[in-house]
């Protein structure tokens, strides 16, 4: 007897249902696999998203203590690259190709 326990896979659309096993024969794994890699792969964009805006975020405060005290005061360049960071972080990501959820 198999300690690993089967995944509840029960779908209200028999269309949805449809779809994910296709993609999952496609793919050559069970659906269970399929979902579970879906949901990982989201979690990680989500996550690598996070991390880079992170990274930005650093590093524009970097180069702002990194100034000369008398040009803190950012430029206009400096403050629109800012506001096109901030609207870019903002904005749904678009779903991924292949995701199941």
């Amino acid at each position: 007897m198999s300690d690993a326990k089967a995944m509840n896979l029960r779908f209200p659309d028999p269309e949805q249902r449809a779809a994910i096993a296709a993609a999952a024969r496609e793919a050559g794994v069970s659906m269970q696999e399929y979902i579970l890699s879906a949901a990982y792969d989201r979690a990680t964009a989500v996550e690598r998203r996070f991390l880079d805006g992170f990274k930005a975020s650093m590093a524009r405060s970097g180069a702002a203590f990194a100034a000369e005290p008398g040009t803190i005061d950012p430029s206009a360049e400096q403050r629109a690259a800012e506001l096109a960071a901030r609207r870019e972080l903002e904005q749904p990501e678009q779903p991924g190709r292949g995701h199941a959820a």
